[in-house]
């Protein structure tokens, strides 16, 4: 999963991203609304984490610009601003939820799970596919009831793999799902982590479609 984080706070800002790499999650990290807007122009995240007091464009401004080209990219708001009126108008401006500073980690990442959750249309928070299962919360994987140990990009890349069954992915989408600006990519490391999820899943579980990408299929 990648993330966009808008916040001009560079304390707040380092530590979210810090904290949410941990959880397995690619996170680019812009400093004011200009920058946010021409980041989301890439079309590459599933959620942005959105502070409503940017410089050069306000948080309400870019959420704004967002939904006017009927963008549904989910966005959780992030600010100090604690007022109901406040509340009320990013919601009402198209925003899914919103988190009031200082807020702490965990919380964060439960909403951010629960909106993509939404997203995808889930209401459990464990995804289950034929045998496998995956828990985003815990990043558990076990398959026919066995633990299988993941690494964290190797989880990230399941998880990618795992949100469109049947569908494959080029190296490409690959990358931008578990990669953030300015991690070294090294040219095979997406080929690496696909022989790691085959060796511990099983060679059907992730399929290459020759010139496309890769896939999970849709019967295991």
């Amino acid at each position: 999963m990648r993330l966009l984080l808008a916040e001009d706070d560079p304390m707040i800002g380092k530590s979210v991203q810090i904290g949410l790499k941990k959880e397995a999650y690619a996170v680019d990290w812009v400093r004011d609304g200009i920058a946010a807007e021409l980041a989301l122009g890439n079309d590459v995240y599933d959620l942005l984490l959105l502070d409503l007091g940017l410089p050069r464009k306000s948080g309400l401004e870019v959420l704004a610009g967002l939904r006017a080209k009927k963008n549904t990219l989910p966005v959780l708001i992030l600010t100090a601003r604690d007022a109901v009126a406040d509340r009320v108008k990013g919601l009402d401006g198209g925003a899914d939820d919103y988190l009031v500073k200082p807020f702490d980690l965990d919380e964060l990442t439960a909403r951010i799970r629960a909106l993509l959750r939404r997203r995808d249309g889930r209401a459990e928070p464990v995804i289950e596919h034929g045998a496998l299962r995956v828990n985003p919360v815990s990043h558990e994987v076990s398959l026919d009831g066995q633990p299988i140990a993941l690494s964290a990009r190797e989880f990230a890349l399941l998880s990618a793999l795992l949100e469109r069954p049947g569908v494959p992915l080029s190296r490409k989408q690959l990358e931008d799902r578990i990669y953030g600006w300015g991690e070294e990519i090294e040219s095979n490391a997406v080929e690496v982590y696909i022989h790691a999820l085959r060796r511990k899943l099983g060679p059907d579980w992730v399929r290459n479609v020759r010139g496309v990408g890769y896939l999970l299929p849709n019967q295991p």
